[in-house]
């Protein structure tokens, strides 16, 4: 009985190596996370905007029962993308207002973290916007705007802004975040592909800014794209490269060119999968410095964001809705994760 409890000890003390006054990584690593949470809508009817499927009155039958579901949902995808700590920076994308921004940061799971909100109301015809949450023991803002993508040819055209924030990460070393969703593909990939090459151009221009600015500024691109890593919206126009070449500075990596490989992706059509979600970061942000070191970057295709795709096969996305059908899911898109390990924390 001696031996067993003296075994039980040792392996207690080796599960927990801060028992001895070390660290775990688990304790020091956090995560960026970016999310399109799809149609995260209230329950009004915005006069101003094309909002009106998700009320009571119209085919989907929203209300504030679903909405508090989903955003339940929500946070508990939050929680457990972070795994042992609660994800530092979180941009979100398909957010209809503050108020449900606000709704999601005062849920139970995640109300303790004390998330604050960057937003600003965007022109897109939907009234959907890009937000970034971040904990503010964690991150402290200095500075955010709202970038409009404009089509000087076309005037009644409205997409989502692009939101830019600098903050300052663990009162150590100075960030800028750039939260995307750039124009989708409804109505053909070649009719709206011009849309995105404004977008990457408008984004292309602010970050170009910004490193002249601050020459080695430490820069994450996070969104929904709608398009993939090859194409030429991100790799030619904005000049977002498979890996870093040690030689050139001041280019941007995009840490998601290698999922294009993976078996799940970060969206499904169908039978395809494809990379629409994506981190790109400046190659100064994956230098190693006294208070952070990156790790890695991923998809988290957690087993309770997916189901059978009886249809086409394998798995795919679990949905709020199939088409007018609720079934209680979480969104059409995965969620994408940038590790850093804090070396000051």
């Amino acid at each position: 009985m001696k031996f067993l409890l003296v075994l039980l000890s040792t392996f207690l003390l080796m599960l927990h190596p801060c028992l001895y006054g070390q660290k775990t990584l688990a304790g020091n690593e956090f995560t960026f996370m970016f999310y399109n949470t799809e149609n995260f809508f209230d329950t009004e009817n915005d006069s101003l905007t094309n909002d009106e499927e998700f009320t009571s009155e119209a085919d989907r039958r929203w209300n504030s029962a679903r909405l508090h579901s989903k955003t339940e949902r929500l946070a508990k995808v939050i929680l457990a993308a972070g795994k042992w700590n609660a994800p530092v920076v979180i941009g979100l994308c398909e957010v209809e207002d503050l108020k449900v921004l606000e709704l999601l940061t005062r849920n139970e799971p995640l109300t303790k973290l004390r998330y604050k909100i960057v937003h600003k109301d965007s022109p897109d015809s939907r009234g959907i916007d890009v937000a970034l949450l971040y904990r503010s023991d964690l991150f402290s803002p200095f500075d955010y705007q709202a970038i409009p993508v404009v089509d000087s040819t076309d005037k009644s055209f409205r997409t989502r802004d692009i939101l830019q924030v600098s903050g300052v990460l663990n009162g150590c070393d100075t960030m800028h975040i750039f939260v995307n969703h750039w124009p989708s593909r409804y109505g053909g990939i070649m009719e709206t592909i011009r849309y995105r090459r404004l977008a990457a151009e408008t984004l292309k221009k602010s970050v170009q800014s910004l490193l002249l600015r601050y020459p080695k500024a430490k820069i994450i691109c996070m969104g929904d794209f709608n398009d993939t890593p090859t194409d030429d919206s991100l790799a030619k126009i904005l000049e977002a490269k498979e890996s870093d070449n040690p030689v050139l500075k001041g280019e941007l990596i995009n840490l998601s060119a290698g999922w294009v490989s993976n078996e799940i992706q970060t969206i499904k059509s169908k039978y395809s999968w494809d990379v629409f979600d994506q981190l790109i970061v400046s190659d100064y942000f994956l230098e190693k410095s006294e208070c952070f070191e990156f790790r890695n970057a991923e998809i988290f295709n957690a087993g309770f964001l997916l189901e059978p795709d009886i249809k086409f096969g394998g798995v795919k996305p679990k949905r709020t809705y199939v088409g007018f059908k609720y079934q209680e899911g979480f969104s059409d898109h995965l969620p994408v994760l940038l590790r850093l390990e804090l070396l000051n924390y």
